[in-house]
C-alpha cells in the first residue's frame, strides 16, 4: 500500500533538495495530450542534478510513496500521469538538460534526460553529426522520455528505435540508488545489458537522468518524394524495389490514405497536397545519399522503374529544402488534424509486413456492425507500423460512439494479434494498455516482467499502475 506525497512528505523532501527544487503541480504536468486522463499529485520536484533524483527517490522509499516521471508530457498512452490517489512525487528532469559531451570522432554525446530532442538534434550537427530520432513532437519532447518509451518514428527503418541509438544509461533506480552505465563502448558483454531493461519500461524501473547516444555521420544529400501507388500491397512491392535499388539509403517510408488530407481540409489546417484530386493511396519516400549521387537523378530513376513495374500512378519529387518540407509537413499535420476531428478509437500497432495489406482490408469490415465511420490509416509501413484510427461520419461526434468505443478497440486489436501483430508499435503501454498487455502478451513474458518488477521495485512506488498495472 502506497502513502500520500503530503505535506509533512513535503516537509521533508524540502530538507534534502535546494531551495526551489519543489513547487506545486502546473496544470502542464497534470494533462495528457488526448484529454482522457487528468492526473494528480502531491508535489512537483524539478532536481537539477542525478545526486537530488537519487535523494529524492530514496525519501520515496522509504515511507512508500509513488513516484512519476514526467518528461515532454507528449505520450499519448497515460504513461506520465496518475489519475487515481495516493497523490505521488511528480518527478521532472525538465532542469537537467545539459550536453555532457560529445565526440564527433567517435560518433557518440552524452546528454542529461531532459534535453529536448531537437536540442539534441542541433547540438549533434554542430559538430557535423546526425541523431537521427524524428518525431513529430521533437520540439517538446525530452531524450529521457523517448528512450523510457522506446520512442520510434520516421526513421527507424533506416536507424532504429530509440534503442538501438543507446550506447549507455545513468539512471535512479527505486532504491535510490545510482546505475552508472554511461559507456561510450560498442561492444561490453559484461553481464546483464541494463540498459535495454529500462529502455521501454517507461518509469517502472528507474529514471533514466542521462544517456550516452550513437551519432551518424551527415548524409550528403536527401531526396523526398510523394508518390501514389495504387494499393498498400503496391506500396510493399515499391519498398521491395527501394531496398533493392538504393540498398541501406531509403530513410522513411511512410503510407497515407486519402482520409489523412481530408481531415486536414476539415480540421482547417490549410495545407495543400501535390495532387488533385488526390489518390486513395500515397507514400512519402525519403533518400539519404553519400557524396557523388545525384539525388533527384536517384530518384527519378527509382520512379522510371517503379512506374514500369506499375507500382506508383504519379510522383512528385521535391527539388528544394523547402519542397521537402512542405511535403514532410503533410504527413506530420495529420496526427494534430487526427486530434482535431476526435477519434472513436486510435490503434498503435504493428503488423509482419506481408500482412498489411490484408488487415487494411479486412479491419474495415470487422467493425462495420458497430457503426458507420471513417478510418484514417497512415504510419511507417517500412517498418511495419501503423496508426490506423477510427473517426465518426462528418457531422457526428465521437461521444456518439462512447459506448461502443471498447468494442470497436478489441476488433481491431484481436484482429492484430490473429495476425502475428503488437497492439503497442511505438507509443508504449503506460496506463491505457494495460489490459490489452494482459489479455494479448505472452504468459512467460509477462511473470518475467514481473519478476524483474518485484525484485528491482519491492515497494511498487515507480510509476504505478503503469505498463503492468
Amino acid at each position: 500500500m502506497l502513502n500520500p506525497c503530503d505535506a509533512a512528505f513535503a516537509a521533508r523532501l524540502s530538507r534534502l533538495v535546494p531551495e526551489g527544487t519543489l513547487s506545486a503541480p502546473e496544470p502542464r504536468h497534470l494533462e495528457e495530450p488526448r484529454a482522457r486522463w487528468t492526473g494528480k499529485a502531491g508535489i512537483l520536484a524539478r532536481p537539477r542534478t542525478t545526486a537530488e533524483v537519487a535523494a529524492l527517490v530514496r525519501a520515496c522509499a522509504a515511507d512508500r510513496v509513488g513516484v512519476v516521471p514526467v518528461s515532454g508530457g507528449t505520450g499519448l498512452v497515460g504513461g506520465q500521469i496518475m489519475p487515481s490517489c495516493p497523490a505521488p512525487l511528480l518527478l521532472s528532469l525538465e532542469r537537467m538538460a545539459a550536453l555532457r559531451g560529445v565526440w564527433p570522432e567517435e560518433n557518440a554525446m552524452v546528454v542529461e534526460a531532459g534535453m529536448i530532442l531537437a536540442d539534441v538534434q542541433a547540438a549533434a550537427a554542430k559538430v557535423g553529426r546526425l541523431f537521427p530520432l524524428s518525431l513529430a513532437s521533437e520540439g517538446s519532447c525530452r531524450i529521457g522520455g523517448n528512450l523510457a518509451a522506446n520512442a520510434g518514428g520516421t526513421a527507424v527503418l533506416r536507424y532504429g528505435n530509440a534503442r538501438d541509438l543507446c550506447l549507455g544509461l545513468e539512471a535512479v533506480l527505486p532504491d535510490g540508488s545510482i546505475f552508472n552505465g554511461l559507456t561510450r563502448l560498442r561492444k561490453d558483454n559484461a553481464g546483464y545489458d541494463l540498459r535495454h531493461l529500462l529502455i521501454g519500461s517507461e518509469g517502472t524501473l528507474g529514471v533514466i537522468t542521462a544517456a550516452s547516444l550513437k551519432l551518424f555521420p551527415q548524409p550528403a544529400a536527401r531526396v523526398v518524394a510523394m508518390l501514389a501507388v495504387p494499393s498498400p500491397a503496391a506500396a510493399l512491392d515499391l519498398l521491395a524495389l527501394s531496398g533493392d535499388r538504393a540498398a541501406g539509403l531509403v530513410s522513411a517510408f511512410e503510407l497515407i490514405h486519402r482520409m489523412g488530407f481530408d481531415f486536414l481540409a476539415e480540421a482547417g489546417f490549410g495545407l495543400r497536397p501535390p495532387f488533385d484530386p488526390v489518390p486513395d493511396w500515397l507514400v512519402l519516400l525519403e533518400l539519404e545519399l553519400p557524396a557523388g549521387m545525384e539525388p533527384e537523378a536517384t530518384m527519378a530513376g527509382l520512379y522510371a522503374a517503379a512506374s514500369e513495374a506499375g507500382l506508383v500512378t504519379d510522383g512528385v519529387i521535391a527539388t528544394s529544402e523547402a519542397q521537402a518540407a512542405e511535403l514532410w509537413a503533410l504527413r506530420e499535420t495529420i496526427p494534430l488534424a487526427n486530434r482535431k476531428v476526435g477519434a472513436v478509437s486510435s490503434h498503435d500497432i504493428s503488423l509482419p509486413l506481408s500482412a498489411i495489406p490484408g488487415f487494411i482490408e479486412a479491419a474495415p469490415r470487422a467493425i462495420a456492425g458497430l457503426g458507420a465511420f471513417r478510418v484514417n490509416c497512415f504510419g511507417h509501413l517500412g517498418d511495419g507500423n501503423l496508426h490506423w484510427n477510427v473517426f465518426p461520419e462528418r457531422g457526428h461526434g465521437k461521444a456518439e460512439h462512447d459506448g461502443v468505443r471498447d468494442q470497436v478497440k478489441r476488433v481491431v486489436h484481436d484482429l492484430v494479434h490473429g495476425l502475428g501483430g503488437s497492439v503497442s508499435a511505438e507509443h508504449g503501454v503506460g496506463r491505457l494498455k494495460v489490459a490489452d498487455l494482459a489479455r494479448y502478451g505472452d504468459p512467460g513474458k509477462l511473470a518475467a516482467m514481473r519478476a524483474i518488477k518485484a525484485a528491482l521495485d519491492p515497494a511498487g512506488i515507480m510509476n504505478p499502475g503503469a505498463v503492468l498495472g
